[in-house]
């Protein structure tokens, strides 16, 4: 098999952040449609997530954040978005590159996207060897409702979820299973 030199699997990736930057910028100008909402997984070591101190601490590589109800000054850029969130009734803004995302998901649709982190911000190569992985699976907890996470972003800051998706989440379905070998 050739080499692939176009690198599809970082195009595709390119392409899915694409659309988490769309949903962003349309909550940024519109508020959130009916029931959507976002969960929101990242690494907090990625150069350029703003973090405050305290929360960098205790969470010392991912965190999951919520975006529901209350959060302020959705602010979002070429490389990804600030918002003000509520953590112990303390507002602290943080600030995500969408490169550092690895997990975007809307349970109130059952949509979820999982990304490889770059491992450097050039994005040359993924954090595990490169490759996407999306899960467009219907989402599924222990209780086969909505996945577990914080119902709101001050809870978040008490109950992490994993980055890791469970057993239960739907088939995740890497791209190089579909590759000629």
């Amino acid at each position: 098999m050739a080499e692939d030199l176009l690198r599809y699997d970082l195009l595709i990736e390119e392409g899915l952040r694409s659309v988490v930057r769309k949903a962003f910028e349309t909550v940024a100008r519109d508020g959130f449609p009916g029931d959507h909402h976002f969960y929101i997984t990242f690494k907090t070591t990625y150069p350029g997530v703003e973090l405050a101190a305290p929360l960098r601490q205790k969470y010392s590589d991912d965190m999951t954040i919520v975006l529901q109800h209350q959060f302020f000054g959705l602010k979002i850029t070429d490389v990804g978005f600030g918002v003000v969130l509520s953590f112990n009734r303390a507002h602290e803004r943080l600030f995500i590159p969408f490169d550092a995302i690895t997990a975007f998901s809307d349970p109130s649709v059952n949509f979820a996207l999982q990304f490889q982190v770059p491992a450097s911000p050039s994005g040359s190569e993924g954090a595990s060897g490169g490759g996407v992985v999306a899960d467009l699976a219907p989402l599924r907890s222990v209780g086969g409702g909505t996945p577990q996470a914080p119902a709101t972003p001050s809870e978040s800051a008490k109950t992490p979820v994993p980055s890791e998706p469970s057993s239960k989440t739907g088939e995740v379905i890497s791209l190089d299973r579909f590759r000629k070998k």
